[in-house]
């Protein structure tokens, strides 16, 4: 990934503040849900139910698209992404569900706030890791988008190397 197109993507990420999840229903049908998320570089994270319907879906398979939208009063000013990721439910007080936890409490600092739930079980931490971009940008006419891979090396390097 280019370096353009990847502070392009981090921007995007970082700018939007929900996303819509498509999942895999065990009948075939594509499920979509809103979450909010976190990020840490190209890698997202979200918090949800453990027994909500996503990670069933997810259980069964780990390969979603997911878009983020940024808000815009006219056509010429969509900005957006789609991606193809592989999602991972992470296990309970591992490093990696108490970095998504970290992420999305530095991110919504209000959720601290909530009542926790009776059972603290009951919630789940998941990280989706793209495959596939998509950079939908308007601003650069009507229409315009770029779709490029993910290599393990964007995930090492920083959007301002």
């Amino acid at each position: 990934m280019d370096i353009r197109l990847k502070q392009a993507t981090i921007q995007i990420v970082e700018s939007g503040r929900h996303l819509s999840l498509a999942t895999l229903r065990e009948d075939g049908y594509p499920q979509a849900n809103t979450v909010n998320y976190a990020n840490d570089g190209l890698i997202l994270y979200f918090g949800t139910a453990r027994t909500s319907s996503k990670i069933r879906n997810i259980q069964c398979c780990s390969k979603v698209s997911l878009t983020i939208n940024l808000p815009y009063d006219d056509w010429s000013q969509i900005r957006g992404l789609s991606m193809a990721a592989t999602a991972r439910v992470l296990a309970d007080d591992s490093p990696d569900s108490v970095r998504a936890m970290n992420r999305l409490l530095a991110r919504f600092p209000s959720a601290s706030d909530m009542s926790p739930p009776s059972d603290p079980g009951q919630i789940v931490f998941v990280e989706l890791v793209p495959r596939f971009v998509s950079v939908i940008d308007y601003t650069q006419g009507f229409g315009h988008s770029e779709l490029v891979e993910i290599s393990a090396t964007d995930f090492d390097t920083p959007a301002s190397a």
